[in-house]
């Protein structure tokens, strides 16, 4: 189940409030064939987070599904950048990585226990099948106060409350642990795999943006910006803005980066491409060099209108966890351009 992105929280009777972890969702299944880790774009991630799983196999529990965040203690709070470096494709780095900067899991949903589905069931009932789940693993709550986490390898239970008071609280605190934000969601409704049925609000606006393509910097040798685009409900990746803001070394280093990928499809079809005018261009828009749609990276945006962000995103980081298919218009609430907006 996914969240829908909006500028404030919902308030009234029936809603609760938790905090958004800054980690990898992830969808943990438990039982006689063992454990399997699944991101939320159905990748394996068994392979990177060995000690979760011996940690699992571990545990006095039948067989359970559960929706949770893998996510990295470090100095009492939680780091996205450590978590990334964990996904490795060298089996003895990750094996090394697993002890010297090992992972924890939080579980925030239950979706099925010994075999019993519990997704049409209320939010209400899930939870508390969870709390008794989590009795049963040793898993308590994450602690309110920094510095009161200890490194992985180990089961949490997210917080959560009904007090908008709270809520605003965790929300204000912007270097609370680690928090990504809040997720609200609604005490009766029942578990929706991929339907954004769930209200999360982040402490800035961000999305995760698909790099079609480049423009060389000044002086020809790195960089000079990312073109960012998002995926229509027809499929095709549309051009919605670039990113450029990177220090000259990071300029040279990333077009290495890209160097493979270059010759891709880019914003092909009939994708509104960066060579095309439009409004804002003003006839300024310069070469550049299509890529393989296969890199994502999270930015910060000011605003969108007609399907673009206003004015130029700013990079935030790489994102080596999401499928690029997944991202679309749908996470930012807005509709894809159309050639009347040009």
């Amino acid at each position: 189940m996914l969240a829908k992105l909006e500028s404030t929280l919902p308030v009234g009777d029936g809603w609760i409030y938790e905090p958004k972890w800054d980690g990898f969702r992830c969808l943990v299944t438990v039982n006689d064939a063992g454990v399997q880790l699944v991101s939320r774009d159905d990748r394996p991630m068994v392979r990177f987070f060995p000690e979760i799983v011996a940690m699992l196999e571990q545990l006095p529990t039948g067989s359970f599904v559960a929706d949770g965040e893998l996510v990295i203690v470090h100095d009492g709070r939680f780091w996205f950048e450590n978590l990334q470096l964990r996904l490795h494709p060298a089996e003895s780095r990750v094996r090394m990585l697993s002890g010297e900067i090992p992972a924890s899991l939080i579980l925030f949903d239950l979706l099925e226990i010994d075999g019993e589905d519990l997704r049409q069931r209320p939010l209400a009932e899930r939870r508390q099948r969870l709390e008794k789940l989590a009795s049963t693993l040793g898993a308590e709550r994450v602690p309110e106060r920094p510095g009161d986490l200890q490194p992985g390898p180990e089961v949490r239970l997210t917080p959560w409350t009904d007090e908008l008071a709270v809520a605003q609280r965790w929300f204000g605190d912007e270097h609370w642990l680690g928090e990504d934000g809040i997720v609200a969601k609604r005490i009766d409704q029942d578990y929706q795999p991929g339907v954004r049925g769930w209200i999360k609000v982040k402490h800035r606006s961000t999305t995760d943006c698909v790099v079609g393509g480049y423009r060389l910097s000044k002086d020809g040798e790195g960089v000079g910006s990312l073109l960012l685009g998002l995926y229509d409900d027809k499929g095709q990746l549309q051009y919605v803005g670039h990113t450029s803001s990177f220090k000259a070394a990071e300029r040279r280093a990333i077009r290495q980066q890209l160097a493979p990928l270059e010759g891709g499809v880019g914003f092909g079809g009939e994708a509104r491409s960066p060579g095309g005018q439009s409004r804002w261009s003003a006839g300024r828009e310069a070469e550049w060099v299509s890529l393989d749609p296969v890199l994502v990276c999270e930015v910060t945006y000011e605003r969108i209108q007609s399907g673009r962000f206003r004015h130029a995103a700013t990079f935030v980081r790489w994102r080596d966890d999401r499928d690029p298919r997944s991202c679309t218009f749908e996470q930012v609430g807005a509709e894809p351009p159309s050639w009347a907006d040009e």
